[in-house]
């Protein structure tokens, strides 16, 4: 056997798994208009609180039961699936380039940099962040935009704290002394040594980002500071079936599930990809 066989790393399950779901997630968003099975606004009164296809009382092509206009709960999950998507990637990525780009500087240059930086974080964190989010909603309107700009403006400080208590390990070690000792430019130290072993935290960060931009989007949703409450979000399904849980428990079942295994997926799949791609855990 091979030295290289011999060291490969065990498939992660955890990874192959959550990788999975997300896919589902991401096919069911980006081809919404052609999986789901109904139009999600579209009400009928003739047919609410249908139950799902299993349940007795269910009717044909409502797989997941109706809610309590008579719209299909999984057309709604589908497009709802959409809305959580867009707030993860763009909230979390936007809170991801700032709070990193932050983090490395003031984790690399230190001094002067480096205690302006931890002061602003120091305040920022003096607000609770759910409170904080849904008063700058509140102020800068409800939309899409508004909640991804709330999530965004809190959540980089969770990314600067990591990555700089991160770049603060990695200049302490002997790669760095000898890249100096090789004459490179501290720049050149800080994009090309000091980053590339900062990137796999970095990634599994990000990913628990997204899972948590997703729950700071459902809660808006859940108290109407999101988009319109006629549009499928899966906050907003939830708020709807607390109201009617004694008599159609799926309208808040299916999307917490959604909602759940979504947010269970980012985490996992960030902690396996740090798992495989970390140079100091291989």
């Amino acid at each position: 056997m091979s030295e290289h066989a011999r060291h490969r790393r065990p498939v992660s399950w955890r990874l192959i798994l959550s990788g999975s779901w997300l896919a589902i997630v991401i096919i069911c968003a980006v081809f919404a208009p052609y999986i789901a099975p109904h139009d999600p606004l579209a009400q009928d009164l003739l047919l609410e609180r249908l139950p799902p296809f299993w349940v007795s009382g269910a009717e044909p092509g409502y797989y997941l039961g109706t809610d309590g206009l008579g719209r299909d709960v999984l057309s709604r999950i589908i497009y709802g699936a959409r809305i959580a998507l867009t707030v993860a990637f763009v909230a979390a990525t936007a809170a991801c380039l700032i709070g990193s780009t932050m983090g490395l500087v003031a984790g690399y240059f230190r001094g002067w940099l480096d205690q302006i930086v931890s002061r602003i974080v120091d305040i920022w964190m003096s607000f609770p962040p759910v409170l904080f989010s849904i008063l700058l909603v509140a102020v800068i309107g409800t939309g899409l935009h508004s909640v991804i700009i709330a999530i965004t403006a809190i959540d980089w400080i969770r990314f600067c704290r990591v990555v700089r208590a991160e770049t603060l390990v990695q200049t302490r070690m002997d790669y760095i002394d000898s890249a100096r000792a090789a004459g490179f430019s501290r720049l050149n130290i800080l994009v090309r040594e000091v980053f590339p072993n900062a990137l796999p935290t970095i990634v599994a960060l990000l990913s628990l980002e997204m899972g948590i931009a997703v729950i700071v989007e459902a809660i808006l949703s859940f108290v109407n500071l999101s988009i319109s409450t006629d549009d499928p979000t899966w906050g907003g399904m939830i708020a709807e079936g607390r109201t009617i849980i004694h008599f159609a428990w799926w309208v808040l079942v299916f999307p917490l599930i959604a909602l759940f295994l979504t947010v269970l997926a980012f985490s996992q799949f960030g902690e396996g990809l740090r798992d495989r791609f970390d140079p100091v855990l291989r």
